[in-house]
């Protein structure tokens, strides 16, 4: 079952909504700020409650020796996390939409967290999905093969020449 063919009682599978929200978490404030203004622009504007307000803590980040061995602790990094609901409209259940992203934006993650709620909502999701979530992951996957471009081009190939008796 696709997130846009969802029935409206239902709600989207996890894994859709864990890409989604992947995809919030890594988006620069000024991208998610634009991306949603323009995709909210035939919605009204929607209205909420905090149930926890933008709040800055440490996560550990965690390492494994060689990649997957054994783990340790790799140092502190600052997140910020939000949660708010939606107020019911019209009798539909309210939808609590949640963020945590790197960094110490508040802003960035209220945004985050409201496009969370909408896009949980099964009159708003394919919308939105189409005008938000694909967009910037489409940039992300372009940021992203840059990068690995960029590494590429600075891989060294090792060799050993083997000498003859």
């Amino acid at each position: 079952m696709s997130a846009t063919s969802a029935s409206p009682s239902s709600a989207p599978p996890s894994s859709v909504r864990r890409a989604w929200m992947a995809v919030l978490a890594r988006t620069p404030r000024a991208d998610l700020e634009a991306a949603l203004e323009h995709a909210l622009r035939d919605i009204p504007t929607p209205t909420y409650d905090w149930l926890r307000p933008p709040e800055i803590g440490l996560a550990m980040v965690r390492g494994r020796v060689g990649g997957s061995g054994d783990p340790f602790n790799l140092g502190e990094a600052t997140v910020t996390r939000t949660t708010l609901r939606l107020r019911e409209t019209g009798g539909a259940a309210a939808a609590v939409g949640v963020a945590c992203h790197l960094g110490r934006d508040r802003r960035r993650a209220e945004l985050a967290a409201l496009a969370d709620a909408l896009l949980q909502m099964p009159e708003h999701h394919a919308s939105l999905h189409a005008q938000l979530i694909e967009p910037l992951a489409a940039r992300h996957a372009v940021r992203r093969a840059e990068r690995q471009q960029d590494a590429a081009a600075t891989r060294v190939e090792f060799f050993t020449m083997v000498r003859g008796d």
